[in-house]
């Protein structure tokens, strides 16, 4: 079998190269957004797992994948605005759609059983902090940032290139300290187990905030392992 990833291949390129790998990683709690520039054999003992395990899983994915001819669009090539466009009407928009719905559950689910489960205080006020966070990151990334990233792509404009990546650390800072309330959400939830005889709308709103973790993960791998790193290779040209 080929090995198209060794224990120094960094996270983020393995999602870069294998979108489908994200999923595998995941399931490991192995981060790939904000910690995308680490080898994931430091990320694997850290979480002090099997590295021979990851690596021969991912490699046979790759493999199972390429077998069956699965073609992912290639976002390391794409233009700035295909990508940019990807990322605002699905990612962007699936954060429109659900941040609302799952305020709305996370606040019945504390009423309700807050008594008895003293953690969904916690829940309730990191969901709308990160809630809260979001909404102004996805506004300042769409009216701001991601114009200045279309305009350098049209008209090659220095002053645009340089306005868009003097913006990049901001952006993010902001993906960490979202990946930061998510790990903490995910860890005073014990991996979102649910009680027992937890109802419907428990059960849901757990569901969705898992959801909600993979979404942004991968939204963030988008931009911090892909947009940003080809907009600062430009900038130093």
């Amino acid at each position: 079998m080929e090995t198209a990833f060794d224990r120094n291949t960094k996270t983020g390129d393995i999602v870069t190269r294998f979108p489908k790998a994200s999923r595998l990683l995941k399931e490991y709690r192995i981060d790939f957004c904000c910690g995308g520039n680490r080898p994931i054999a430091e990320a694997i003992q850290e979480q002090n797992l099997n590295e021979e395990e990851i690596l021969t899983k991912i490699n046979t994915l790759y493999e199972q994948t390429k077998t069956l001819n699965e073609k992912e669009i290639n976002w390391s090539e794409a233009r700035y605005s295909s990508l940019i466009d990807y990322v605002v009407n699905t990612h962007h928009a699936y954060l429109y759609e659900v941040l609302p719905e799952l305020s709305g559950f996370v606040t019945k689910v504390y009423r309700v059983h807050g008594r008895h489960h003293p953690e969904l205080a916690q829940v309730h006020q990191l969901f709308h902090q990160l809630k809260a966070e979001l909404e102004h990151h996805l506004i300042q990334e769409e009216e701001h940032i991601f114009p200045k990233i279309t305009a350098y792509e049209e008209t090659k404009s220095a002053i645009h290139l340089t306005d868009a990546v003097e913006a990049i650390d901001t952006l993010e800072k902001e993906h960490e300290a979202a990946g930061d309330i998510l790990k903490e959400l995910r860890k005073i939830t014990n991996d979102y187990a649910l009680p027992e005889g937890a109802c419907t709308t428990y059960t849901l709103t757990y569901l969705k905030l898992d959801e909600l973790e993979s979404d942004l993960f991968q939204h963030i791998h988008l931009e911090n392992n892909i947009l940003f790193p080809r907009l600062k290779e430009e900038a130093q040209q």
